[in-house]
């Protein structure tokens, strides 16, 4: 039996591309699953149903869900704590989501590099 692969939206992609684009420091990475990371720490992510998750700051992170009234980012079924959910209307607004883009790189530009798998 073969595994069905699930795309994601063609018009959420295009919208992920474009903020992504809007910060020529970014490089967006994942082929199947889109996602932005520096130093092994991931800060962006683009799920199959096209729901994107962004990690931001304390501080940040809750004045965003309380402005947006969204949620902590959940992906399979597990709670990622410093991501907030993206609403739809506010992915589709780049311009505003590019200042949580520049705020969300800064605070992993400050996180420790993890530590890379060396080949044995």
């Amino acid at each position: 039996m073969s595994k069905r692969s699930v795309e994601i939206p063609k018009d959420k992609l295009k919208l992920y591309d474009k903020l992504i684009e809007s910060n020529p420091a970014i490089e967006r990475k994942g082929v199947t699953t889109p996602y932005t990371s520096l130093n092994g720490n991931m800060f962006t992510y683009l799920d199959k149903s096209g729901t994107m998750g962004i990690r931001l700051p304390k501080e940040e992170r809750e004045n965003f869900l309380g402005k947006y009234d969204t949620t902590l980012f959940e992906q399979y079924g597990a709670i990622m704590k410093e991501y907030v959910t993206v609403p739809s209307s506010l992915l589709e607004d780049t311009n505003k989501m590019k200042k949580y883009l520049d705020i969300s790189f800064a605070y992993v530009k400050s996180l420790k590099p993890k530590a890379t798998k060396r080949k044995s």
